[in-house]
């Protein structure tokens, strides 16, 4: 009798899930997955929605076996319309994980309670009950990392000008768009990341990922100056010092921890003017995310005339050349989803990156849009995590 009433309510929330959510089907059954705020009946759709979801727990999905997730803005974790459109795509696709803008290269921080933050008026309330979201997403087995974008900050730069890049002159030093970076040898600036880092677990982010964990790259870069003096090796120390102080600052929280770099790290064997070095920097992390999008490629990389028509080839070598370097266990690139520079991305493209994964024999990876709009149709259905090497490269790499 339990288990009648068990099934018979089950079957009654899914018809009335199903009920009012039919002004956002046009989105979730369309080829992509477009975040966009539904329009009409909201008021009425929210009202039925809290007393029919009231304390129905949903189902974990299994252990993950890979790593597959998506960049969600806090624009889009904040929106509740939006994140039924998000949850969509992680009952009903392979995605299993959820990357969360925390803070970005403007400064602003998604995480209420951080003292220096606060202090500053960096805090802005985009994502108001993130404490409880990140929750939801935890109970529905979804795995959450925290993105920070750590050096590129045009806040706190500007509100504690002693942290930032300076010009000759002592001027706040800016790149090509006009934003402020912190200095990253002051070690202020790391604690100040680290703050916001560490808040981020105690509200229960899984995983912490530091992107531009690195030093300017365009604007007059000629013109930078650091409280110390700059070299390459002076530079990847500091990356490196920073990574490790995360460690001893994280770890015991029971966080990860990952970075996102370059995605000609994985082949070069310079820092590339910006203290990167793929190998020295995954040694401090758990896991390591080159963004290896064919858009932004140069003409001739890798032999390869067009790039950014090659999705396959260059994310193939790619991590070819990374996992001669660095651990399989470690590797989960950014992939493209996003069109750039004339050349249109959809089903075919996503698909034939992540095939490049496979045939690697690298099974995690994420997905980056900024606008948080991801190709449906280049997903597999929920479960299916398993890795198909089609060996394309096969004769291919002996032309390369």
């Amino acid at each position: 009798m339990k288990k009648q009433k068990t099934n018979f309510f089950t079957s009654l929330t899914v018809f009335s899930f199903f009920v009012i959510s039919g002004c956002a089907d046009s989105a979730l059954n369309s080829k992509f997955a477009i975040l966009e705020q539904p329009q009409g009946e909201q008021e009425i759709i929210d009202t039925v929605a809290i007393t029919v979801l009231t304390d129905i727990k949903p189902e974990k999905k299994v252990k993950r076996k890979y790593i597959r997730g998506i960049h969600l803005s806090a624009m889009v974790s904040g929106s509740e319309n939006r994140r039924r459109i998000v949850a969509n795509l992680f009952d009903n696709t392979e995605l299993n994980t959820a990357v969360i803008d925390i803070k970005e290269y403007e400064g602003k921080v998604y995480i209420d309670g951080i003292k220096t933050v606060n202090a500053n008026n960096a805090y802005e309330k985009a994502i108001p009950d993130i404490r409880k979201y990140i929750s939801d997403l935890k109970e529905k087995g979804i795995y959450t990392i925290a993105r920070i974008v750590v050096f590129r900050d045009n806040t706190i730069s500007r509100k504690k000008p002693e942290l930032a890049v300076k010009n000759p002159d002592g001027t706040i030093w800016t790149d090509r768009k006009g934003v402020a970076w912190l200095d990253p040898y002051n070690k202020d600036t790391w604690d100040y990341n680290l703050e916001i880092a560490e808040k981020a677990v105690d509200i229960g982010f899984d995983e912490i990922q530091f992107d531009y964990i690195r030093f300017p790259s365009d604007g007059n870069t000629k013109n930078c100056c650091y409280s110390k003096p700059h070299s390459s090796a002076e530079a990847l120390k500091a990356l490196v010092g920073f990574l490790r102080e995360a460690n001893s600052r994280l770890k015991t929280k029971g966080a990860k921890i990952s970075i996102d770099v370059f995605g000609l790290t994985t082949t070069a064997t310079n820092d590339m003017g910006i203290g990167q070095k793929i190998v020295e920097m995954t040694e401090c992390v758990d896991y390591v995310s080159p963004m290896v999008y064919p858009s932004h490629y140069g003409k001739g990389n890798y032999g390869i005339e067009e790039p950014n028509k090659e999705p396959y080839k260059i994310v193939y070598f790619a991590l070819k050349g990374a996992l001669k370097r660095i651990p399989n266990k470690k590797l989960r690139p950014w992939l493209q989803d996003f069109s750039l520079l004339g050349y249109k991305y959809g089903e075919d493209e996503v698909k034939a990156q992540m095939q490049a994964c496979y045939d690697n024999k690298v099974g995690s990876w994420l997905l980056w849009n900024p606008r948080c709009v991801y190709t449906k149709g280049a997903l597999k259905e929920e479960g299916d995590d398993n890795i198909q090497s089609a060996n394309i490269m096969e004769n291919a790499e002996t032309k390369h």
